[in-house]
């Protein structure tokens, strides 16, 4: 019987609230890997995981560790290594095991590192400062830790390895190393689910799962555990940026769970008081319906899908704008705003949806970096958005 959560449970908001506090804490300074910071989380989701009832699975314990030098060409993938040969940076996975009877195996993963205090990757303008990443990605690791809680009353048969993998916000390093060093036979694992950025879950733009089409199963698996009344985009992609593409890769089907992107991604103000937790226990009660679901189900049948991410067209120039994501009407709706950028010169705002950029119209996000994609810097031409049912036209200077 699926696991339904119409209100969440007093104890999964309590506890997710206490582990993504602590996760995103200024304490460690950012989870950055290779720091003090990355080793103090590493350490806590170990003991978290001890704490749960899961077994260390790693190459150490619950670690695994990873060796990395960054490639000084930028042509050039970083080096992975096992050992500490090679002058780099330092990281680990942390690994647990909930050993059922069955022989088949499910993977969840979450990253748990961030930027530290930012870096190249940081869309923060002023003084260095910590980036927490509390939705970004301390939520994933606090949803992981509530499904090896819901899971425990589920007496399920298929093994579940979870994995917290560390190195994401470089390159997928984590999740890169592990496949191509796993600590179990691969061929075992029936499909792979992925949360990065689920803390932020607004109930009427819905969540955005892809790799949807990495499995035939997959769409109606989603719709029958639905319990919670969630509203989901599927997204077909299995490749995008971040950790499941590893496993995509390799041939397993997977999942990726995402609440959307906002104006404190990659910057200081992504805290844990601007989390919705309820939202992530209800992402975490709807990922248990579906491993519990699939339990007694054939293993899911691989197959692969466009690369959406590099079909698409290359640009230049920037708007200035965050999109809305998870917008599935007519235009590109505008999410965020950058500061002294073409679009806030122009007047745009938040909330307004792209409908037309020069001469080209705008359906949706591929129609918009399309239109982009026929400018460079210096270029002159007019926006038209629709604000609040209004057409309202805008000149733009790139």
């Amino acid at each position: 019987m699926l696991y339904s959560c119409t209100q969440s449970s007093p104890d999964y908001l309590s506890q997710a609230r206490r582990d993504l506090s602590i996760l995103a804490s200024d304490s460690l300074a950012g989870r950055e890997v290779g720091t003090e910071g990355e080793a103090l989380a590493a350490a806590y989701i170990s003991k978290r995981f001890e704490a749960l009832g899961l077994q260390p699975a790693g190459t150490a314990g619950w670690s695994q560790p990873f060796f990395v030098k960054e490639s000084q060409n930028p042509h050039e993938k970083p080096m992975l290594s096992a050992e500490d040969s090679i002058a780099g940076t330092s990281g680990k996975n942390i690994i647990g095991l909930m050993d059922n009877p069955g022989d088949e195996v499910v993977i969840i993963g979450a990253h748990f590192d961030h930027l530290g205090y930012g870096g190249f990757s940081s869309l923060h303008r002023g003084d260095s400062a910590i980036h927490n990443g509390a939705d970004d990605n301390a939520s994933g690791i606090t949803a992981m830790f509530l499904i090896a809680e819901m899971l425990q009353s589920k007496n399920i048969q298929t093994d579940v390895l979870f994995i917290a993998f560390s190195g994401e916000e470089k390159g997928l390093w984590g999740s890169n190393f592990f496949v191509k060093n796993p600590t179990i036979d691969l061929s075992t694992v029936d499909f792979m689910i992925n949360m990065d950025m689920v803390g932020r879950l607004d109930s009427a733009k819905g969540m955005a799962i892809h790799g949807t089409g990495t499995a035939p199963q997959w769409s109606q698996v989603i719709d029958t555990t639905n319990t919670v009344n969630l509203k989901v985009i599927k997204k077909a992609s299995g490749i995008g940026p971040s950790d499941h593409t590893s496993f995509y890769l390799q041939d397993i089907p997977v999942l990726h769970f995402f609440t959307g992107q906002h104006e404190d991604y990659h910057k200081p103000t992504d805290d844990a008081e601007l989390i919705n937790y309820e939202g992530i226990v209800r992402i975490a009660t709807h990922i248990t319906n579906i491993i519990t679901y699939l339990d007694t189900q054939p293993k899911l049948t691989f197959q692969k899908t466009k690369d959406e991410s590099s079909q698409g067209p290359r640009f230049t120039v920037s708007l200035g704008v965050v999109p809305d994501y998870l917008y599935d009407g007519k235009g590109m709706r505008i999410d965020g705003i950058s500061e002294d950028k073409p679009a806030q010169k122009a007047g745009l705002e938040k909330g307004d949806v792209v409908i037309q950029l020069g001469d080209s119209t705008v359906i949706d996000m591929m129609s918009y970096m399309r239109a982009l994609s026929s400018f460079k810097a210096g270029d002159a031409t007019e926006v038209i958005v629709n604000r609040n049912g209004e057409k309202l036209a805008y000149d733009i200077q790139f």
